[in-house]
C-alpha cells in the first residue's frame, strides 16, 4: 500500500461535521433540534448552502432515534457528543463514510482508499472500521510491503550462474529441463 490512512482524520472529519451541522441547526431553532425542525432543515436556505448541512441534518433526521440518547425528542449538545463517541468507539460502516466522508471534507483520497480496502482494514467483520483497525491494517500492509522489498532484494542478488561447482556448470535455468538420465 503506497498511502498511510490516517484513521484519526477518518473519524475527526466526520465528527467535525456532526459538530458544525449542529452548531449551524441550533443557531437557526432556538427551541431545538427535534425531528420537526430536522425535517424544516431540509428546506431551509441557510442549510442548504452549507457544504455540510443538509447531508449532516438529513443524517441526522434518519438516525434520530439513536443520536437522541435520552429520548427526550430533542438532540442535546451531550447527545451529539456521546453519538460520536460511539461512532469513535464501534466504527464507521460505508454507508456512513460514504455518506459523510466527503461532505465533511475527508479527502476524497483518503474516503477512497479506506472504501477500497473496507474487507481487509475490517478485521473483525462487523462491517464498520475503527481507528484500531485502521491502524492495525497499516502495519500489515507496512510488514506485507517489507517483505516484497525483502524478497524482490534477495532475488535481485541471487546469481543464477553457478561456476563455482563444476559438476553444476552453467545456468540455473538448465535445471529446469533435466531429463531423469542427466
Amino acid at each position: 500500500m503506497s498511502k498511510y490512512l490516517n484513521g484519526a482524520s477518518l473519524y475527526s472529519a466526520v465528527n467535525s461535521g456532526l459538530a458544525n451541522s449542529y452548531n449551524l441547526l441550533t443557531g437557526l431553532y432556538k427551541d431545538g433540534i427535534t425531528l420537526e425542525n430536522l425535517t424544516s432543515a431540509m428546506s431551509n436556505s441557510t442549510v442548504l448552502a452549507n457544504n455540510y448541512g443538509a447531508t449532516f441534518a438529513s443524517y441526522m433526521m434518519t438516525n434520530f432515534s439513536s443520536i437522541d440518547k435520552d429520548n427526550d425528542g430533542v438532540l442535546s449538545s451531550s447527545d451529539i457528543q456521546s453519538y460520536m463517541n460511539t461512532l469513535s468507539a464501534q466504527g464507521l460502516t460505508r454507508e456512513q463514510i460514504t455518506t459523510l466522508g466527503s461532505s465533511a471534507g475527508l479527502s476524497s483520497s483518503l474516503q477512497e482508499t479506506v472504501l477500497a480496502h473496507f474487507d481487509d482494514i475490517d478485521a473483525n467483520n462487523d462491517n464498520r472500521v475503527t481507528t484500531a483497525e485502521i491502524q492495525s491494517y497499516n502495519i500489515k500492509s507496512d510488514l506485507y510491503q517489507q517483505k516484497v522489498e525483502d524478497l524482490n532484494r534477495n532475488i535481485s542478488q541471487m546469481s543464477l550462474y553457478t561456476d563455482d561447482l563444476p559438476e553444476f556448470e552453467g545456468s540455473m535455468m538448465d535445471y529446469k529441463y533435466l531429463s531423469n538420465e542427466e
